[in-house]
């Protein structure tokens, strides 16, 4: 390990001495490469030096142990001994962690596709809810949300409702949604009080760009429409809708959000490249040994990641087992406890796969 970080050391400054290059900035791609590459430096380096000086702070420590015979020096040198060894153990593990192979799609924005389950109506309305708790989330961590396609039912719930959601470091983020969300509450419409369970599903895809997937003109076929449904002053009297369907997999992309054909078209393509490129990721996990796949999913749709159960007002993440009693403030957008208790155990568990590789 400890050579590896040497290697990375040497290599953040080869790349602090080119960014100080005069010519650089006249180069945008590689300039941005290199800030790129310093940025996903500078947390191992900057961790790697604070351990290093730890490691000194020991030997000086020990050394004066040795020599100094004044005891207020000595319990000095006590003090800062046992601090350091305590920091250098820390220290060990955020390097570890830190030396993790990155998820090439961290980085990445994000569509999210959330659609209605088992539960009729209610499971709408509760797919509505959780478009309202991410967008909450994103606009609390400065993220911009952008909707791309949304079928609803008539009474404030969504049959299936797509969005983007664009900020750094979205997909890192978000990754660990994937997948069914259960509720358990007595509907409004239900006049006997008795309790209800619905299903929605979450689909956290990383936005694809060009160079990600290459979609051949042979394989889509392109319809226009009048766009349908509430008001607006293009809706039904223009043919602004877009529907894309890519024939190798089936997948049919509708956009109508925008007054304009094209833009309706942009977004319909977004939405198909991420889509395609989610399945090619989905390729690559299922063909992975099992002993190289993290513990904590973030990719099998099928699998009940989390109940909100309202009569006792709590979440829990049936993954890591975490029960929090703040359904409220969950809903509302407060999701950081959840996600951050899941990067933690999706680390440990790829620490323990490492570690017995």
């Amino acid at each position: 390990m400890f050579d590896r970080l040497e290697d990375l050391l040497i290599r953040y400054e080869e790349v602090m001495g080119e960014l100080q290059e005069p010519d650089v900035a006249n180069d945008p791609e590689r300039f941005r490469r290199l800030m790129k590459e310093q940025s996903d430096l500078g947390p191992i380096v900057e961790a790697y030096r604070e351990y290093k000086q730890c490691k000194q702070n020991i030997e000086d420590s020990l050394i004066m142990l040795d020599e100094e015979s004044d005891d207020e020096m000595r319990e000095m040198a006590k003090e800062e001994l046992n601090e350091s060894k305590a920091r250098v153990e820390e220290l060990e593990q955020e390097l570890k962690i830190l030396l993790l192979p990155k998820d090439p799609n961290d980085d990445k924005n994000v569509m999210v596709e959330i659609r209605a389950g088992a539960g009729g109506d209610e499971a709408a309305l509760f797919a509505a809810e959780i478009y309202r708790m991410y967008v909450h989330y994103a606009e609390g961590r400065r993220w911009k949300i952008e909707m791309i396609s949304l079928n609803e039912n008539g009474i404030g719930g969504f049959k299936e409702c797509v969005f983007m959601i664009t900020g750094q470091g979205a997909y890192s983020r978000l990754k660990y949604e994937s997948g069914v969300h259960r509720v358990q509450r007595v509907p409004e419409t239900e006049s006997g009080g008795r309790i209800h369970t619905s299903t929605i599903t979450v689909a956290i895809m990383p936005e694809a760009e060009d160079v990600d997937v290459v979609i051949e003109d042979k394989d889509i076929r392109i319809d226009v429409m009048r766009a349908s449904g509430n008001g607006g002053q293009c809706v039904n009297t223009t043919d602004s809708a877009v529907r894309l369907t890519h024939y190798p997999t089936g997948i049919v992309i509708y956009s109508q959000t925008e007054k304009s054909q094209l833009q309706n078209k942009e977004k319909a393509f977004r939405l198909l490249r991420s889509k395609l490129y989610d399945l090619e990721m989905e390729k690559q996990q299922a063909s992975e040994a099992e002993a190289r796949r993290s513990q904590i999913g973030t990719g099998d749709r099928s699998e009940k990641i989390r109940t909100y159960n309202f009569p006792q007002g709590r979440v829990t993440d049936h993954r890591i087992k975490l029960t929090l009693h703040k359904l409220d403030t969950v809903l509302n957008g407060d999701l950081d406890e959840i996600i951050d208790s899941l990067i933690a155990a999706d680390q440990s568990a790829k620490l323990a796969n490492m570690n017995n590789e």
